[in-house]
């Protein structure tokens, strides 16, 4: 693999080109005092911004509302080959990102942030660590920003983890080829908590999962369809009525399909 970085591949409106170091996906970067950064160390670097660059999100990025900065965990390789991994020790299938390699990607990644893990999370993206969750995005959207890391293989070597004392975060009970789905998950659920970055803040308040309860059902014209109506309290006009609707639509949504979200609720 030439040391000669690829020519800058387009993406909509945002260009990116190889490199060890973090890269602004953006062709002329503008960013805003205090912007949320994310890093991402990952061997495909160019599944970002993926579907990050569509949207609210997309737009957040493009106005320097966030910053996104992958870095290419290959230019880290050892040898003619940069080779990232190697076999697992004790034998077994697949193979294992080596520590040494994680932990110069991790070394640059770390450059002019916060030691602080409250204001900068340092996360790998697993299917063995704590389900990610609402909370969790939260926590994140009001940091300075996030370093991700996406495992791929059999996973990344045990001791670098434990030397970085990196946070392990699942995106649900499954296993994906590598972190770059997930990653973009999370990022999406905490970009969009960023101040700013939805135009009606109030709908962040009634969303599932806002308040430990799923999101009550939602409705809109034509008032008949298919001969179903809109529930006729959604337009009594009487907003109380409609609020008490709402609380008991989530509840019973709640406990009928999350029973583990109700009874956490009720404890």
């Amino acid at each position: 693999m030439s040391d000669t970085p690829d020519k800058p591949k387009s993406h909509g409106r945002l260009q990116i080109a190889a490199s060890v170091k973090p890269r602004v996906l953006m062709e002329e970067p503008m960013l805003l005092k205090g912007a949320w950064v994310a890093r991402i160390i990952t061997l495909f670097p160019d599944a970002f911004p993926g579907t990050l660059g569509l949207s609210l999100t997309g737009k957040a990025l493009e106005m320097g509302r966030w910053r996104l900065e992958p870095i290419d965990l290959r230019g880290f390789g050892i040898g003619k080959h940069r080779n990232v991994d190697d076999t697992p020790a004790g034998g077994g299938a697949g193979m294992v990102l080596r520590a040494d390699v994680v932990d110069a990607a991790l070394r640059v990644a770390a450059d002019g942030c916060p030691r602080d893990r409250a204001r900068w999370p340092v996360v790998y993206l697993s299917p063995r660590g704590r389900p990610f969750d609402q909370a969790t995005a939260r926590k994140w959207a009001a940091a300075d920003g996030i370093t991700l890391l996406c495992g791929r293989f059999e996973g990344v070597d045990q001791r670098v983890l434990d030397h970085w004392e990196i946070e392990e975060v699942s995106l649900g009970d499954f296993v994906l080829t590598g972190g770059e789905i997930a990653a973009q998950a999370m990022l999406d659920a905490t970009v969009r908590l960023i101040p700013g970055v939805l135009g009606n803040a109030e709908s962040i308040e009634e969303e599932s999962h806002s308040n430990g309860l799923l999101e009550h059902p939602q409705y809109t014209r034509p008032q008949e369809w298919e001969g179903r109506e809109i529930p006729a309290v959604l337009t009594s006009g009487d907003h109380g009525k409609i609020a008490r609707w709402r609380r008991e639509e989530a509840e019973k949504l709640t406990a009928a399909r999350r029973p583990d979200l109700w009874a956490k609720r009720q404890g």
